[in-house]
């Protein structure tokens, strides 16, 4: 064959010969080693493979551009089969959207439409991390983003229409860039277009924010994170859908400009859409509509009108006092009709007669501008406001407006309880979280508990977000916060209650609210021109009831601060409402806000500022990393011991240990336990729990502070003498023991009597105090109160821990560190010591050398007018360039030496929030706090003339400016 195909190459005119003339036809197979092979006999020729042919999906498209972004609709490539589908892409972010309808007759009276939208995580390119790989249940995220998208394609299908509809909206590919949702519901409005479905868009849905005042159209999700609205609006050509608003205290005028910007910016979705419709859509189809005739309608009006206003123009009923009031009216005409065997009006009973019910309603308010309950248009119900109401939890509240009640909890937590999101955009964890419950027994009926409910996931929200406005930062308030409310009645607006209850058990709970959030829904009822569907006349209606809430044209839920809104959501019924009579509502809804805003302040106006013992401690800790594995221990045994036996919860990072307890006793307890197993830094005054390892004649040597020794001397057992050593502490005995210094050997000297009481002395009967005990605390975040001087202290009182920290250290200080030694050593430094002693006379020089020196330090004491000032170690010149010409220098200064009233010349060691850590000299460290409106642009190094004033719970001075006196 190789020499064949040679001989081809070499002689073109080979491969121009006939089929009869090559070897082939003559039976030769091939040459092989220069001998010809005959070829087998050809078995039946096989016949030509046909391949398949390509089939053209034919794709219709539209490209517009919206807020400089370019957004593509296409049909006919995916999901052909489909009633209608439509996919939306805008830059790399593609949603599909489908619509299809049963084909059977409706025998229903009302309309089953269902939303469902799915982010999938193969959107993102990234595998789910749950158990079995594959999405679940649908998160809260997609039952919102369906709930988006149902409220405006809901009015537009027409009077009764009730064959079962189902959206299905599926994200295909996202760049996080772009929040899905908006673009789902203008893919929904499309595919509905393109149908068969009776339906009255097409809608035009976009997303507006603001950033530094400046409105925004179709923002990315950074320019999200800086903006203060996140306002979806969704309308036909000339009226209003939808509205979802999300706000950080935007005032009236603001929204009502971002929402007259929407409107045309929406519009431009529409004639794409109808354009797309030309080329693809299909004839709409003649479903069967089940609408009442107008014998029955007028049958039933007869029997029923006059018994249904005498009831409704009673105020003396109650919500159930009127609706068995009404059940009866209706059973009454059912009877009557069963007599006279009208099945047509049988059949459709119920529905007329809550149209009787509504034309009575709506005609007393527009003719008389009166309500069921007998308030005026823009009164709000009675309110009951109680703060606390469950001492024993976090923050409780007890809210009710009429007869609407809710009960709101708070619960704080770690940072680290913070609730996983799983979507494709927006932030991976939420430390806010509010939960919504409607239990049956709130309307009394019967139902059962289910899992996720559309209505509580988008009430709970719509609250959230109200509250979410006035949630201090995560720097200055790290806990993970949780709100339930349980609806204890409904009548009416209990999301509104929801947000208002829940602000207060906020300020209950201490979370540093610098304001109220309130909320009111306000409602419409219009009178329409049947001839051209324009609204003759409406009144507008604050602080809706349940009824009319089910009677009237719309649900505006408006929530907010005094200074501005936080959120808003707007449902209406019929096929949309006027813009103008939307920002009309503002209004009102802002007077009825501010009186309820009113009357929760006169419950509660202010966080609480008492620590009680179930206010919970979050306290943040630093340690090596070396030392927080020894906390942690093998496989973490030590780290759950602490947590089964304490309650508390610990979670570790680099460096940084976060402790949540649920009081600040089982703090304590966490900390002394930690105490134990790693220790902390020893500070001169610190009380610490040890077990002594050794007694010896002199003393006890005692194991603390994660596994360092100490020496209790045999003087420092009790006041009183002790004889023997044995007769007070036992070898494994735990004690608590103050750090009174250091020998001079480098040991750390403890004492026992530093934490007894005193007994009086027989001699003069003068009681020495005893010495306080200092506990080291470290940053904890607690109640943060109304009061600024005790929020001052708190503060402050975390700024002496910062500074405790650095007292006692190996460090540039002048005295010597702690030289850690064992038993043994000391009782060879003992006899070492005794053998080297002087002569009498050296030793008398040597404490004439002591009397001497303490004559010079030794500190007269005087009055504020004359105190001594102190050089603390700094140059000579410190004093004379403060000109107090009547200073007395006294050198060197101690901590011991250092009284209430001296004056000292110190110099700015550090520079915090609240204050300044001063040095004092020879490592001593004193704090100044700023004063409310004095200096503070002071720079390291500076030197001040400073008094001590006070000494804080760590034993540390605090001073002040002699200057500010």
């Amino acid at each position: 064959m190789p020499s064949i195909m040679a001989a081809s190459r070499s002689n073109p005119l080979l491969n121009s010969l006939p089929r009869f003339l090559t070897w082939r036809s003559l039976g030769f197979r091939t040459i092989c080693s220069g001998r010809l092979g005959f070829a087998p006999s050809d078995p039946d020729p096989e016949p030509p493979v046909s391949t398949a042919g390509t089939k053209f999906l034919e794709t219709f498209r539209e490209e517009f551009e919206i807020g400089s972004r370019l957004i593509t609709f296409e049909t006919g490539k995916i999901a052909r089969f489909a009633n209608g589908s439509v996919v939306l892409g805008m830059e790399e972010t593609k949603v599909l959207s489908t619509v299809t309808s049963s084909k059977g007759d409706s025998v229903r009276d009302f309309l089953p439409l269902t939303v469902d939208y799915q982010e999938k995580q193969f959107a993102q390119g990234v595998i789910p991390s749950t158990y079995l790989r594959r999405e679940g249940a649908p998160k809260e995220r997609e039952l919102l983003c369906g709930r988006l998208i149902d409220r405006p394609i809901r009015p537009l299908f027409p009077a009764g229409f009730y064959h079962e509809v189902q959206v299905m909206a599926s994200v295909l590919s996202s760049d996080g860039r772009r929040d899905p949702d908006v673009m789902a519901a203008n893919a929904t409005s499309a595919a509905l277009m393109l149908s068969d479905i009776p339906w009255g868009g097409p809608i035009g849905v976009i997303r507006i924010g603001r950033i530094c005042g400046q409105f925004v159209v179709n923002p990315t999700m950074d320019e999200l994170s800086l903006s203060d609205l996140n306002l979806v609006y969704a309308c036909t050509k000339d009226k209003t859908l939808m509205i979802d608003v999300q706000a950080g205290g935007i005032a009236e005028k603001d929204l009502e400009a971002g929402l007259r910007l929407a409107h045309p910016e929406a519009v431009k979705y529409l004639e794409p859409q109808i354009r797309l419709a030309a080329k693809a859509g299909k004839h709409k189809k003649d479903y069967k509509l089940s609408l009442v005739s107008d014998r029955t309608l007028e049958k039933v009006r007869n029997l029923t009108e006059a018994k249904i206003e005498a009831v409704f123009t009673d105020p003396s009923y109650g919500k159930f006092e009127r609706g068995e009031a009404l059940d009866n009216i209706a059973q009454e005409a059912k009877r009557t009709l069963e007599e006279e065997c009208d099945t047509e009006s049988l059949t459709v009973l119920s529905k007329v007669v809550d149209r009787v019910r509504k034309g009575v309603v709506r005609n007393r308010i527009i003719a008389e501008g009166f309500r069921v309950d007998g308030r005026r248009l823009d009164e709000v119900r009675p309110l009951y406001c109680e703060a606390g109401y469950l001492p024993n939890l976090h923050g409780s509240s007890l809210f009710s407006r009429g007869d609407t009640q809710v009960l709101c909890t708070v619960t704080l937590g770690a940072p680290r309880d913070a609730q996983r999101l799983d979507s494709l955009v927006g932030p991976p964890t939420k430390r806010f979280m509010l939960h919504y419950s409607f239990p049956p027994f709130s309307i009394n009926e019967v139902g059962k508990r289910v899992g996720l409910n559309r209505r509580e996931v988008g009430h709970g929200t719509l609250a959230e977000k109200a509250l979410l406005a006035v949630l201090p930062p995560e720097d200055d308030f790290p806990y993970t916060v949780r709100i339930n409310s349980e609806v204890m009645a409904s009548d009416g607006s209990t999301s509104m209650a929801t947000v208002c209850g829940g602000s207060m058990a906020m300020m209950d709970a201490g979370i540093p609210l610098q304001e109220h959030v309130a909320g009111v829904s306000v409602g419409l009822v219009s009178e329409v021109d049947p001839s051209t569907g324009e609204i003759k006349d409406y009144r507008i209606v604050t602080d809706i009831l349940g009824l009319e809430d089910h009677l009237g044209d719309m649900d505006f839920k408006i929530a907010g601060t005094r200074k501005g809104v936080t959120a808003v959501q707007l449902d209406i019924k019929p096929a949309g409402i006027p813009l103008d009579i939307i920002c009309e509502c503002l209004e009102p809804a802002l007077k009825g806000r501010l009186q309820i805003l009113a009357r929760m302040d006169q419950e509660i106006s202010a966080p609480r500022t008492q620590d009680h013992r179930n206010s919970p401690r979050l306290a943040t800790l630093k340690f090596s990393n070396d030392a927080l594995r020894r906390l942690i221990g093998p496989l973490g045994v030590l780290k759950r011991k602490i947590e089964e036996d304490t309650g508390a919860r610990m979670s570790v990072s680099d460096e940084t240990l976060t402790i949540l307890a649920k009081n600040q006793t089982v703090l304590e307890r966490v900390q002394e336990k930690i105490d134990f197993i790693i220790g902390r830094e020893i500070e001169v005054g610190g009380i610490y729990k040890g077990i002594v390892s050794s007694i010896k004649e002199y003393g006890a040597f005692v194991e603390f502070n994660g596994g360092q020794q100490g020496l209790l001397h045999v003087s420092e057992l009790s006041h009183e003498p002790v004889s023997k050593i044995s007769d007070v502490i036992s070898v494994g005995q735990q004690l608590s023991l103050m750090c009174i210094g250091q020998d001079v050997r480098g040991n750390i000297k403890l004492s026992l009597k530093a934490t007894l009481p005193q007994l009086k002395s027989k001699k003069n009967n003068v009681t020495e105090e005893p010495v306080p005990v200092i506990k080291e605390a470290p940053k904890v975040w607690t109640s943060v109160g109304n009061l600024p001087n005790e929020q001052e202290e708190q503060k402050l009182t975390d700024a002496e821990l910062m500074l405790s920290r650095s007292t006692v250290k190996p460090s540039t200080s002048s005295n010597p560190g702690f030289l850690i030694r064992s038993a043994a050593e000391c009782d060879e430094e003992d006899k070492t010591v005794s053998l080297n002693q002087g002569s009498k006379s050296n030793s008398k020089t040597l404490r004439a050398t002591k009397r001497d020196r303490k004559r010079k330090t030794k500190v007269p004491e005087s009055d504020d007018s004359d105190a001594s000032i102190y050089s603390s170690g700094h140059s000579s010149h410190t004093v004379d360039r403060l000109n107090d010409e009547d200073a007395k220098v006294v050198s060197p200064l101690s901590a011991k030496s250092l009284k209430l009233g001296m004056k000292i010349a110190a110099k700015v060691y550090q520079i915090r929030a609240l204050g300044l850590v001063l040095d004092l000299g020879n490592g001593v460290r004193g704090m100044y706090r700023f004063e409310t409106n004095g200096k503070r642009d002071f720079e390291i190094g500076d030197e001040l003339l400073v008094k001590c004033t006070s000494f804080s719970s760590k034993g540390l001075p605090v001073m002040s400016l002699v200057d500010d006196e």
